[in-house]
C-alpha cells in the first residue's frame, strides 16, 4: 500500500520531538496515517433541548444540528502517523473518541471526512468473542474467528492445532460452545485472538482470561503476541499499562488529540 507523500517530523535533518532511542528509525516505514479525519453519526428521534444537550454533553463528542437531525461528532480533524516498531498509548475519558479511533483505523467505520492509511496485515482485538456462533462447535469457531480476522484457510490449517493444545479444552472443542462456562469461552476466544500474528496491532483494552489457572500461560502468551506484531495502538484507562508497554501516546478529549508525547 502506498501512503501520501506528507513528509514526517525528523527527516531530512528536522528536529525530532522525542530522543532517537525512544522511537523507530527514520527510515521505517509508515504504517499508519490518519489524514484530517473526522466521524460524525446521527442520533434520530431525539430533539436538542437543553436538557438533552446537556445530557449528551457528558458522554463525549461535539453536538450539533446537521439537516434537522441532532449529529455527535465523535472525531474532529483528527492527524496521526505511526511507523513500524512504534507502540502508541490512547488515553481519554469515556466517550472522547478514542475506541472510535481504533475502529476508522481497522476499517470498521468510515470516516465522515479525511482519510487513513494503513499498511500490512491489521489485527483488530477488541472482543475476544466477536464473530463466535454458540451453535457451532470449539473447532468450527476456531475457524470462523479466523476468517473473521481475515486469515486464509491455509493459515488456520496451520494454527489450529497450537490453538486447540494453547486452550487445554480438549474434547470439548467437538461440542457446541453454548455448553462452555465463561472461562472456557474466554479460553477458546483468547487462544485464538493471539494465534496469529500481525503488521498492524488495534486493541482496545489489555486482552485477557480471568481463569487464575490459565492466567500465567495467558499472561506469556499475550505478551509474545504484543511484542511480534510491527505497529500497536493500545486503548487503555490505564495509564501505567500504557507507560510499560508504549513508546508514544496520545490523549484525546470531545474526538480532538489535546497531547501528544513522544510523537
Amino acid at each position: 500500500m502506498a501512503v501520501t507523500e506528507r513528509e514526517p517530523a525528523g527527516v531530512n535533518g528536522a528536529p525530532t520531538e522525542a530522543p532517537v532511542e525512544a522511537r523507530p528509525p527514520e527510515q521505517a516505514p509508515v504504517t499508519i496515517r490518519v489524514s484530517g479525519v473526522s466521524f460524525a453519526y446521527p442520533l434520530l428521534g431525539v430533539s436538542l433541548k437543553n436538557k438533552v444537550r446537556g445530557a449528551l454533553s457528558k458522554v463525549g463528542g461535539t453536538i450539533s444540528e446537521h439537516h434537522g437531525h441532532v449529529e455527535v461528532r465523535a472525531l474532529d480533524g483528527v492527524d496521526l502517523e505511526l511507523r513500524r516498531g512504534q507502540r502508541l498509548g490512547i488515553r481519554g475519558s469515556n466517550g472522547a473518541g478514542k475506541s472510535t479511533l481504533l475502529r476508522v483505523i481497522a476499517g470498521i467505520f468510515h470516516p465522515s471526512s479525511g482519510s487513513v492509511a494503513t499498511a500490512g496485515r491489521i489485527a483488530a482485538v477488541f472482543d475476544k468473542s466477536l464473530g463466535m456462533d454458540p451453535e457451532l462447535t470449539g473447532y468450527e469457531n476456531i475457524r470462523v474467528r479466523a476468517m473473521f480476522l481475515g486469515l486464509r484457510d491455509a493459515e488456520i490449517d496451520a494454527k489450529t492445532e497450537d490453538i486447540a493444545e494453547f486452550c487445554e479444552l480438549g474434547e470439548y472443542l467437538d461440542l457446541p460452545m453454548r455448553i462452555y462456562s465463561p472461562g472456557m469461552r474466554a479460553r477458546l476466544g483468547f487462544s485464538i485472538s493471539t494465534a496469529f500474528d500481525a503488521d498492524v496491532l488495534l486493541l482496545d483494552e489489555w486482552l485477557g482470561v480471568g481463569d487464575r489457572k490459565f492466567a500465567d500461560k495467558a499472561r506469556e502468551r499475550m505478551k509474545a503476541f504484543y511484542e511480534r506484531a510491527g505497529t500497536v495502538v493500545l486503548v487503555s484507562h490505564n495509564e501505567k499499562l500504557i507507560e510499560d508497554n508504549c513508546d508514544c501516546a496520545i490523549v484525546m478529549e470531545k474526538g480532538r488529540i489535546v497531547e501528544r508525547q513522544g510523537l
